[in-house]
């Protein structure tokens, strides 16, 4: 199989990507078990792509019950370097508004019962997640916004730079004190799938960046309506191809220059236990994600 150095996980509403040509399909397993789906291989504009439907193909796993574990370790075992999040996310801000887009710099994760480290069991690591958005990556996705947002189909859509996304466990939507209580917290959307996905992707030393899609108000906006499975949904219907537009000028720009990232070596100065040290079974399941440390 050959190496694909850019991943893009489709959230709910983007279950493949438009434009992909010469597309395989792999099924690939890890030592985390089964990814959400199999991995679609193919080219964007004559670049090499994967892509995932975090959800599956027909929207079968909620939230908690995605393996983000096995997504991630089965996007960096096929080579992948840059890694774009397209996320449905509800605003918890007056000025973002439903059909816009937001590209945010930090997470608050509010999440559970989800398995959010490939360490433990035999190996330790403590990577650095002070700034868990790739700032070179989401700069790209910026670039790409301001080429293609003069055109008719982007009129009226804006993009917010930076903010913080709210990931909770759901499936359930957030009560009213609960949105009012994430408002204060600075919150600016969301969500229900960024993390552990993102501390993931930074295990992995993936550059990893949201493309958030704006679909509702949460439940804090006394002037609109409560956020609903088939508003949000229906709103996404509107993003998406805007969102592929998009993607697909970013994937451009990345293959053109490669750019370097600092997630490329988070590991360098995280790992605690070294891999020479670590048993054969430890270091067979985590071989992708700590050989070059060998």
């Amino acid at each position: 199989m050959k190496s694909v150095r850019i991943g893009i996980i489709g959230g709910s509403g983007l279950y493949r990507m438009d434009g992909l040509t010469d597309v395989e399909e792999h099924v690939i397993q890890t030592p985390f078990g089964a990814p959400s789906d199999a991995f679609l291989v193919g080219k964007l504009d004559g670049v090499d792509v994967v892509f995932l439907a975090r959800h599956g193909r027909g929207h079968a796993l909620i939230p908690g019950q995605i393996p983000f574990r096995a997504n991630i370790y089965a996007m960096k075992k096929l080579g992948v370097q840059y890694l774009v999040s397209v996320s449905a996310v509800g605003s918890l801000r007056e000025d973002i508004a439903p059909l816009d887009m937001v590209l945010p710099d930090q997470f608050i994760d509010m999440t559970r019962r989800r398995e959010s480290t490939f360490f433990g069991d035999g190996a330790v690591a403590h990577v650095a997640m002070a700034d868990p958005v790739c700032s070179v990556l989401s700069q790209v996705l910026a670039d790409a916004h301001a080429e293609v947002s003069p055109s008719a189909l982007w009129r009226g859509q804006k993009l917010h730079r930076g903010g913080t996304y709210v990931c909770i466990e759901g499936p359930a939507f957030s009560t009213r004190a609960e949105s009012h209580w994430y408002r204060s917290m600075g919150g600016a959307v969301i969500g229900m799938t960024n993390m552990p996905e993102a501390r993931l992707a930074r295990e992995a030393e993936i550059a990893y960046a949201t493309l958030a899609l704006v679909t509702d108000w949460d439940s804090w906006n006394p002037h609109q309506a409560c956020v609903t499975a088939e508003m949000a949904i229906a709103n996404l219907q509107g993003n998406a191809h805007r969102a592929q537009e998009l993607l697909s000028v970013a994937i451009g720009k990345i293959s053109r220059s490669w750019p370097i990232s600092t997630a490329h070596e988070a590991l360098r100065s995280a790992l605690v236990t070294p891999p020479s040290t670590m048993a054969v079974e430890v270091r067979a399941r985590l071989e992708s994600i700590v050989s070059k440390y060998a």
